[in-house]
């Protein structure tokens, strides 16, 4: 009797030209982009984790949606994480999510995640630049830009 197993696929298309990528300058910038791309009818209804893709200039691959969750949190798996990471060649990374109650600061969930992704991506070699959080009004707050990264 054969024995059948899934095959398994991520994928990935570099399509686009490097010199058309937007390039993350700030934390700013990375905000700007984030909030451009979320979707505003969820923004201030359910937590949403996403993964921003940067090659080695600093220039956005893609965003990548990780998890998206309940009214005051959502589960981010680390090794799905990085499966996609590993996938798209990325070398750096700026992790984001929001915060429907419109707060920016960070919870203690929130610092212990950041952690956890910082150092697996020093294992990997892959650098997280950034973790941004975004309220519902516009305005983001940058672990990178208070020192805590």
């Amino acid at each position: 009797m054969k024995t059948k197993v899934n095959e398994i696929a991520i994928s990935y298309s570099g399509s686009l030209k490097v010199s058309l990528l937007p390039k993350i300058t700030c934390s700013q910038s990375a905000a700007d982009l984030a909030f451009e791309q979320w979707n505003k009818n969820d923004i201030g209804l359910q937590e949403t984790f996403k993964i921003m893709l940067l090659n080695n200039s600093n220039k956005v691959k893609g965003i990548y949606e990780v998890s998206k969750g309940g009214i005051t949190g959502t589960l981010v798996d680390v090794r799905i994480l990085f499966a996609v990471v590993l996938k798209s060649l990325t070398t750096a990374i700026i992790l984001m999510h929001n915060h429907p109650s419109g707060t920016l600061r960070p919870s203690e969930a929130d610092k212990s995640l950041t952690r956890k992704i910082k150092n697996a991506g020093e294992f990997l070699d892959i650098k997280i630049l950034d973790h941004i959080i975004l309220n519902p009004q516009g305005n983001y707050y940058s672990f990178a830009d208070d020192g805590i990264l």
